[in-house]
C-alpha cells in the first residue's frame, strides 16, 4: 500500500470519527462528551502528523533509504493505534469503541494490512543498524538560510550550553548573564520582530528551528526566548505606536526581558474567573491582586500583565492587558518594585529562570501601560499570541525529545553488558528507533504548524496538535531513554534525569494536554471561538 492510499484511508477515518461525534453531541455539549471529543482530537493529530511525514518525504525527492524506513515505522505504529488504541495519557487509552467506530476501525485495518501486517522487526533493526553507524534522517529544510540558521545555533548550543547545562540545572542556578548576552548577539529574542524595530522579523519556522536547537541543550535556554516572542507578538500587534516604537527595539537587542504574567492561583486556564485589578488613579494604574507560576519573573524588566480593570464586567469582557515596567531584582532583593513581593516555587525541572507566586499591593504603573490604549480587549489581544507560543512550545519539546534520544543512543552504543554494546539487544533498540520515528513525527508536525501560521491563516486547531503530540514525544522519549539507562538513569549525575524533568512540564503549561485536545476537537467541530 502507499503512502497516498495509506493517507486517503486516515482521512476517511478522521471524516468518520467527526461524524461519529457530532451525533453524540446532538445528545448532549461537548464538555460531557470529553473522552470521545478528545478521542477525535488525538485521532485527527495522527493523521495530521502522517501528513506532514509525507510531506516529509516528498520535498526530499521520497526521501534517502533510512528516511523511508522510518516513515514505514511511523505509518504502520499509528495505523496500529488508530485501530487498536491511541494512548492521550499513560493510563488513558482511546479506542473505537469509545466513539462507536468499531467497524471504521475494521474498515481501515482492513485497506491497511499491508502496513499492520508487515514485519516491522526488520525495519526496526535496520533502522537501529543505522542510528549505531552515526546515521540519521534528512533534517535539511531546502532553505539555505534556514539550514544555515540551524548549523549556527547548534554549534552554539553544542559549545556554549550543553556543557554547563546539567550543572546550573542540579545548582537551580539561573541562566548566565553572559550567556543570555550571547543569545541576544545571534538575534534569538527579534526572531520574528519586525525589522523597523530592530528585529530580524523571520518567519515562524526560523523561530522553531531557533528553539529547537536551545533547548536540545537545555529547555531553560529555549524558554527564555518565549517570553520575548509573547511580549513581542502582543506589542507588535496590539500595542499603539508610541509602545512599539519604545518596547519592540529593548526586546529585540536584549536589553530588555519580559514575563508573562497571566495565571492566577485560583483559576488555572479559566482566564474568564481572573481576579487580579488594576484600577486608575491619578493618571497612573493601581494593581492589586496575586499570580502564580510566573517564569523569570524576578530578573525581568517588564511584565506583560492580564488584569481585571472593569469589575462590572463579567469574564472576559474586563480584561485588559498592561505593559508594566519594573527593575530587576537581585539575589539579595529579588523583588525591589513598591508594591510587589514574592517568592520562589521550587521545581523538577524547567529551571533556569526560576518560577514565582507574585503578591500586588497597590503596586503603580504608567498610565501609557495599557497596551492599545483600549481597555476590555486584553484577553482578545492574548489569544492571538497563543498560536504562536503553542507553536513555540512545540518546538521546544521537538529539542527535549531529540536530546534524550541522542543521549539513549549514546548511552546503548557505549554501554557493554553480555558481551556487546546494549543496543544489540532488540528491547534497548526498539526503544530507539521508535524514539526516532515519535522525534521526526513530531518535528515535522510542528513545521507544518509554523508554516500555516506564516502562512497568515488561523491555524490554532494546527498549533494545538503540534503541541499535543510534542509533549507526548518529549515524554516518551525521555522515559525511554531513561529505561536504557537502567539505575544510572536515575541518578541525578546522569543529565537523562534532568531531561525526564524538563520534559515532564510541556504536558502542562502553554495549555495542558487536556485543554489542547478540547481546543482541537471543539475547533475540528466549528465551535472555536472567533
Amino acid at each position: 500500500m502507499n503512502i497516498a492510499a495509506a493517507l486517503k484511508a486516515a482521512w476517511s477515518y478522521r471524516d468518520a470519527a467527526k461524524s461519529a461525534l457530532s451525533e453524540r453531541l446532538a445528545q448532549g455539549d461537548i464538555d460531557n462528551n470529553q473522552r470521545a471529543a478528545h478521542g477525535l482530537a488525538w485521532i485527527a493529530t495522527s493523521v495530521a502528523a502522517l501528513e506532514a511525514v509525507s510531506a516529509w518525504l516528498d520535498s526530499h525527492d521520497g526521501g534517502t533509504q533510512l528516511d523511508q524506513q522510518v516513515a514505514s515505522l511511523i505509518f504502520a505504529e499509528t495505523f496500529g493505534q488508530l485501530t487498536g488504541g491511541l494512548p492521550m495519557g499513560q493510563n488513558e487509552i482511546f479506542r473505537p469503541v469509545d466513539l462507536g467506530m468499531r467497524a471504521a476501525a475494521q474498515s481501515l485495518a482492513k485497506e491497511c494490512a499491508l502496513w499492520l501486517d508487515s514485519d516491522q522487526a526488520k525495519t526496526r533493526a535496520a533502522v537501529a543498524q543505522a542510528l549505531a553507524d552515526g546515521q540519521m534522517p534528512s533534517e535539511a529544510l531546502q532553505d539555505a538560510e534556514l539550514d544555515a540558521i540551524r548549523e549556527q545555533y547548534r554549534r552554539f548550543t553544542t559549545n556554549r550550553i550543553l556543557p554547563h547545562a546539567h550543572k546550573w540545572h542540579l545548582a537551580n542556578d539561573l541562566i548566565p548573564d553572559e550567556t543570555i548576552s550571547d543569545m541576544a548577539s545571534l538575534g534569538t529574542f527579534g526572531v520574528c520582530i519586525p525589522t523597523e524595530y530592530g528585529g530580524l522579523g523571520l518567519s515562524k519556522l526560523v523561530m522553531c528551528v531557533v528553539t529547537e536547537e536551545l533547548s536540545r541543550g537545555w529547555i531553560g535556554a529555549g524558554s527564555i526566548g518565549t517570553r520575548s516572542e509573547i511580549a513581542g507578538e502582543l506589542i507588535a500587534m496590539g500595542g499603539t505606536q508610541a509602545q512599539k516604537a519604545y518596547w519592540l527595539p529593548k526586546i529585540a537587542s536584549g536589553e530588555i526581558l519580559p514575563t508573562a504574567v497571566f495565571t492566577e492561583p485560583d483559576t488555572g486556564s479559566d482566564l474568564g474567573a481572573l481576579q487580579t485589578r488594576a484600577r486608575r488613579d491619578n493618571g497612573k494604574w493601581v494593581i492589586d491582586g496575586a499570580k502564580t507560576w510566573i517564569t523569570h519573573a524576578s530578573r525581568s524588566d517588564l511584565m506583560t500583565m492580564l488584569v481585571r480593570t472593569n469589575s462590572d464586567a463579567q469574564g472576559y469582557a474586563g480584561l485588559s492587558m498592561l505593559l508594566v515596567p519594573k527593575p530587576r531584582g537581585t539575589d539579595v532583593d529579588i523583588f525591589p518594585a513598591k508594591g510587589m513581593s514574592g517568592s520562589e516555587i521550587e521545581v523538577l525541572g524547567y529551571r533556569g529562570m526560576r518560577e514565582y507566586a507574585l503578591q500586588f499591593d497597590g503596586m503603580i504603573a504608567p498610565d501609557e501601560a495599557l497596551l492599545g490604549g483600549e481597555e476590555g480587549q486584553g484577553f482578545k489581544q492574548l489569544m492571538r499570541t497563543f498560536e504562536g507560543a503553542r507553536i513555540q512550545t512545540a518546538a521546544r519539546a521537538v529539542g527535549v525529545a531529540k536530546r534524550a534520544l541522542e543521549l539513549g543512543l549514546d548511552y546503548a552504543t557505549n554501554r557493554k553488558q553480555f558481551g556487546k554494546s546494549i543496543i544489540g539487544f532488540p528491547r534497548v533498540a526498539d526503544k530507539i528507533v521508535m524514539s526516532l520515528a515519535d522525534f521526526v513525527m513530531t518535528r515535522e508536525l510542528t513545521y507544518a504548524a509554523a508554516r500555516a501560521k506564516d502562512s497568515g491563516k488561523r491555524c490554532d486547531i494546527e498549533a494545538g496538535m503540534a503541541k499535543l503530540l510534542a509533549a507526548r514525544a518529549a515524554w516518551s522519549n525521555a522515559d525511554a531513554a531513561l529505561q536504557i539507562h537502567g539505575g544510572n538513569g536515575y541518578a541525578l549525575e546522569y543529565e537523562i534525569s534532568r531531561l525526564l524533568c524538563d520534559a515532564r512540564i510541556l504536558n502542562i503549561f502553554e495549555g495542558a494536554a487536556e485543554i489542547q485536545a478540547h481546543v482541537i476537537a471543539k475547533g475540528l467541530m466549528g465551535g472555536r471561538k472567533a
